[in-house]
């Protein structure tokens, strides 16, 4: 637990804009940001649980954040942090779909909002053992490289169908134009 309490105290004193908000915060009430922080993600858990539009937040904490971080990753020379965030946006994709079928029953569920924050937040924690590593490494990498020639041939139909369709929306086009333009030079 105490190992724990001191990586919680070393993210809230890492250089980011969360934490030089809650310095700033710290500096005018003289409360330790350890509770400022506790008691933010505690109001955040009450409000999951009983608050309107806990879906919306949800999807903020999951976003937002991440988003940020991951501007500045792409703006920074290393690699490693891209990586790290590429894979955040992958399993955050594949919830996001398995959410999507699964959401009308588990929203029922008593605190399912606040399991799906922690989620979330367990995927973008800054440890080097973050749930995105872990899912991306255990489940989806695993699952990718059994099927990935499946999955390549997949993609590649999809990508001819819509190349298809595109052309012959494109044609279907020009010909709707040629008639108008045919049509207003026989009325005039």
């Amino acid at each position: 637990m105490a190992h724990l309490k001191e990586r919680f105290d070393k993210f809230l004193h890492e250089k980011n804009v969360v934490t030089d908000l809650l310095s700033k915060i710290e500096a005018k009430t003289g409360v330790n940001r350890s509770y400022i922080a506790l008691a933010i993600v505690g109001f955040i858990a009450i409000y999951l649980v009983i608050g309107y539009g806990a879906s919306l937040l949800c999807n903020l904490i999951g976003f937002v954040y991440p988003a940020y971080l991951s501007i500045k990753a792409i703006e920074s020379a290393s690699k490693e942090d891209d990586t790290k965030w590429l894979t955040y946006w992958v399993v955050y994709g594949v919830f996001s779909v398995a959410e999507f079928f699964a959401d009308i029953f588990l929203s029922w569920f008593p605190f399912y909002y606040v399991l799906k924050g922690g989620f979330l937040g367990w995927c973008m924690a800054p440890t080097p053992s973050n749930g995105s590593i872990l899912i991306y490494t255990r489940i989806i990498r695993p699952f990718f490289i059994r099927h990935e020639a499946k999955i390549d041939s997949a993609v590649k139909d999809l990508k001819d169908k819509a190349s298809d369709a595109a052309d012959k929306f494109k044609e279907e086009a020009k010909r709707a134009t040629a008639n108008i333009i045919f049509e207003e030079k026989k009325s005039t």
